[in-house]
């Protein structure tokens, strides 16, 4: 659907600004939901979270407004620098973009990427999760990696399969494509 350069670096933007948002929710209220609402005095996840200080990152304790810009800020630079470039020409490594129907290659491209950045994304969220205050491990690091995968291919898959790239795409499309 981009046709340029510029276009491509909006529609990443687009993706990531819904997929960030998305993943922070999936990750503090879906898997670590029970936690924070366990910590004494919590009502909810959010004031268990408030409660703790915060969200457990690089070794401190940051507002989820931070933790959505950092997650931001890495999700967007990997998507423009491995995810879309490298998911096309995979994608099209299998079918032919002249010859196939654009619906099944769409899908090819959102298969490789979210097999790219997925975990990409979760190898980065095993260093910035990383529990530093109890030493540093490879092994921990590794375990930890592959738990993120675990959780995260799943909710990464079926999200971005059917709901976040259609709604990007209607989104690009309403912004960016004139009717003739």
């Amino acid at each position: 659907m981009p046709q340029n350069q510029f276009q491509r670096m909006m529609f990443a933007l687009i993706t990531v600004v819904i997929t960030v948002h998305g993943y922070v929710f999936y990750s503090l209220y879906v898997i670590n939901g029970s936690y924070f609402s366990s910590l004494e005095g919590a009502t909810s996840v959010i004031s268990g979270i408030n409660i703790q200080g915060g969200v457990y990152a690089f070794g401190h304790y940051l507002p989820i407004w931070a933790i959505i810009l950092i997650e931001f800020c890495l999700a967007y630079t990997l998507e423009n620098v491995l995810g879309s470039p490298c998911s096309f020409r995979l994608a099209s490594r299998v079918f032919n973009p002249a010859e196939t129907h654009h619906m099944i290659f769409e899908t090819a491209i959102i298969c490789a990427t979210v097999g790219l950045m997925c975990p990409a994304m979760s190898f980065l969220a095993a260093w910035m999760y990383y529990p530093y205050y109890a030493g540093f491990s490879v092994v921990t690091l590794f375990a930890n990696w592959l738990r993120l995968v675990c959780f995260n291919f799943p909710f990464a898959y079926f999200s971005q399969l059917f709901f976040i790239q259609p709604l990007v795409r209607t989104i690009f499309r309403a912004v960016f494509v004139r009717k003739k």
